[in-house]
C-alpha cells in the first residue's frame, strides 16, 4: 500500500475510536453514531453480517438462486436500448456495491472487494417476429430463466439486466440482482435512478442525482465496530429471553418433508375487499395498533388453526434504514425480526391483536441486532429441511411505485411468477386503493397449489370474520366460505347411510374357522 495511504487510513481509524470513546463519555447512544466515509485506496471492506449469512448459504449451495431478487417492467413508448443502458452504467458507478465481489480475508470470513466502473452491458433480445399472441408468453418464459440464473459471487457480476422488445413501442425491461448486493427497498432505488437518468440523458442532459455521501461498505465497516462488546450483549439478552424454548412450526404439508429443503417455489394471489380492509383498520385504530399489526395477528391466527400449535415464531422483514445517510443507498439493509406468536388460552382476536402489538413494538425496539447475529448466538438445531428460528415470512409493503412516465415511456409491472420460495410460506400484503392485495409465496416441495388456494380461502374468511366480530374467540373464527360449509355438512356430512354389523368380529373370525379350518389365516412374505 501507498505509505501516504496507509497513514491517512491508519489516521481514520484512529478517529473513529476517538469519537467512539467520546461518545461513551458522554453517554450518547453508539448506536447513533455517525456514518464515515471510509479510504478508497484498493483494499477489501468486511462484509456486513447480513452480506456474510447469504456468503455462507452461497458456499455450502453453489448455484442456489433462492436469493435473486428480480424485477420486470413492462415499457410503452420508443424506449431508446442504448440511453438505458447509458443509465444503468451510471447507477452502477454511483453505487458501489453493484459492482462488488466477495472474496475470503481473515479468519475465513468474506471480504468485499469493490471493482472500477464500468459499462454495463444491455443485451435486447426482439420478440416481434413472433406472432402477436406468443409474445407475452414468451417474455414470461425468458424473464422466469434470467430471474433463475445462478451469481458467482467471487467473480460477479451481481446485477444482470435484459430487454425484450415486443414490439416497436412497447418492450420488456429486467433486472435481477443477488439479494447480498440489494433488498426490496434497493430495488425501488435502482428503478428510480434508472428513470431519472434516463430521462436526463435521453434530452442531453447531465445526471440530476447528487453523490452519494456513503457507500454500503461504509456502513457494513460501521455496522461490525458499533454491534460489539456491551452493546450487543444488551441486545442479544433481550432476545435471548423473548424467544427461549419457542417451537418450530410444523405445518402439515402434501408431500413428506425431504432431508433437503429445495428452493422451488411458486405463488398465489389474494385480494380481501375494501370494506373488510377498511374495518381492519378501524380495528387496529381502536387499539392503537397498526394495520400490520392487526394483519399478522391474523395469520398468526391461521397459522394456529392449521398446525394446532399456539406457540411459534414468525419472520417479518424491516427496512433498516433509520439513518438517513442510507436512505438513498443500494445494498441489503433490510433485517429480518423474529415475532413470537403466543395464542395460548381461549383468545377472542380482539385480545390476540393486544398481545401481537406488545410484542412487535418489543422487537421494533431492539432491531438493530442483524439476524445474522441471533442465530449465531442462539444456535438453534440446523437442519436443512428448516430455517432456523422460524419457517413462515409475513410482510405488509406500501404500494409499489414502478408505476410512472417519463420521456415518452410508460413503465408497468409485468407479472412473472417466480420459480423459487425462500421460505415455507411467505404472505406478502399491500394496501392498495383501500384494499388489500398480495400473493402467498410457498415452497413446493411441502405444498400443493390447491392447499395454498384453501389456505389463501380461509385466511380471506378470517380477516372479514376478525373485522366483522373482533370480540369472537379464535376457535370459532370462520375458516370455510358459506359454499365449503355446505358441502361438507349437507353433502359430505351425510353420506350413505352404513348397515349396522349383525356380528361382532371375532364371532365372525370364529365361524370362518370353523367353517374352514384348513385355509390359510394370515400370510406374510413366504409363510
Amino acid at each position: 500500500m501507498d505509505p501516504i495511504k496507509s497513514a491517512a487510513a491508519a489516521l481514520d481509524e484512529k478517529k473513529r475510536r476517538l469519537l467512539a470513546l467520546l461518545m461513551k463519555e458522554k453517554g450518547i447512544d453508539p448506536l447513533r453514531a455517525p456514518i464515515l466515509a471510509m479510504p478508497r485506496d484498493g483494499r477489501a471492506f468486511p462484509s456486513s453480517f447480513a452480506q456474510e449469512r447469504l456468503w455462507i448459504v452461497d458456499r455450502l449451495d453453489p448455484g442456489n438462486t433462492a436469493y435473486n431478487l428480480q424485477s420486470v417492467l413492462r415499457v410503452l413508448g420508443p424506449l431508446r436500448t442504448e440511453v438505458m443502458a447509458e443509465a444503468f452504467t451510471e447507477v452502477v458507478r454511483r453505487h458501489e456495491t453493484l459492482r462488488t465481489t466477495f472474496a475470503v480475508g481473515v479468519g475465513g470470513r468474506p471480504v468485499q472487494v469493490i471493482h472500477p466502473p464500468a459499462p454495463f452491458p444491455l443485451p435486447l433480445v426482439d420478440l416481434s417476429g413472433l406472432p402477436a399472441d406468443l409474445r407475452p408468453a414468451e417474455a414470461r418464459r425468458l424473464a422466469v430463466a434470467a430471474g433463475g440464473r445462478p451469481f458467482d459471487l467471487a467473480r460477479g457480476p451481481v446485477l444482470r439486466a435484459l430487454v425484450l422488445r415486443l414490439e416497436a413501442a412497447e418492450h420488456v425491461l429486467l433486472f435481477t440482482v443477488h439479494h447480498i448486493a440489494s433488498d426490496g427497498w434497493s430495488n425501488g432505488v435502482l428503478i428510480g435512478e434508472v428513470a431519472s437518468l434516463y430521462d436526463a440523458f435521453a434530452h442531453g442532459r447531465p445526471s440530476p442525482l447528487p453523490e452519494l455521501p456513503v457507500q454500503y461498505a461504509d456502513w457494513a465497516a460501521w455496522q461490525r465496530q458499533v454491534l460489539e462488546g456491551e452493546i450487543l450483549e444488551r441486545e442479544l439478552a433481550w432476545w435471548r429471553e423473548r424467544l427461549a424454548g419457542s417451537d418450530v412450526l410444523e405445518l402439515p404439508t402434501d408431500r413428506p418433508r425431504p432431508a433437503v429443503l429445495g428452493p422451488g417455489g411458486s405463488m398465489e394471489a389474494l385480494e380481501v375487499p375494501a370494506e373488510v380492509a377498511t374495518g381492519l383498520k378501524e380495528l387496529g385504530r381502536a387499539g392503537g395498533a397498526t394495520l400490520f399489526m392487526v394483519t399478522l395477528a391474523a395469520f398468526q391466527a391461521l397459522l394456529a388453526r392449521w398446525s394446532g400449535q399456539t406457540d411459534f415464531n414468525v419472520g417479518t422483514p424491516v427496512a433498516g434504514r433509520d439513518r438517513t445517510e442510507v436512505e438513498g443507498l443500494i445494498g441489503f439493509f433490510v433485517n429480518t425480526l423474529v415475532i413470537r406468536a403466543d395464542l395460548s388460552g381461549d383468545l377472542t382476536f380482539r385480545e390476540l391483536l393486544v398481545r401481537t402489538r406488545t410484542v412487535a413494538l418489543g422487537s421494533l425496539a431492539h432491531q438493530q441486532v442483524p439476524f445474522e447475529k441471533l442465530v449465531e448466538e442462539l444456535s438453534p438445531e440446523r437442519s436443512l429441511s428448516h430455517t432456523p428460528l422460524f419457517q413462515v415470512l409475513f410482510a405488509l409493503q406500501n404500494a409499489p411505485g414502478s408505476t410512472r412516465t417519463i420521456s415518452g415511456l410508460t413503465f408497468l409491472p409485468f407479472e412473472a411468477t417466480p420459480e423459487t420460495a425462500s421460505f415455507e410460506l411467505t404472505l406478502s400484503l399491500m394496501d392498495v386503493g383501500g384494499r388489500l392485495a398480495g400473493t402467498l409465496e410457498y415452497k413446493t416441495d411441502l405444498f400443493e397449489r390447491t392447499t395454498i388456494l384453501r389456505l389463501l380461502s380461509g385466511l380471506r374468511e378470517l380477516l372479514a370474520g376478525a373485522a366483522a366480530r373482533p370480540d369472537t374467540c379464535l376457535s370459532e373464527l370462520p375458516l370455510l366460505t358459506a359454499a365449503e360449509r355446505t358441502q361438507l355438512l349437507d353433502e359430505w356430512g351425510r353420506g350413505s347411510e352404513v348397515p349396522r354389523a349383525t356380528q361382532l368380529l371375532h364371532a365372525a373370525i370364529q365361524a370362518r374357522a370353523a367353517e374352514r379350518p384348513e385355509a390359510v389365516a394370515v400370510r406374510q412374505g413366504d409363510e
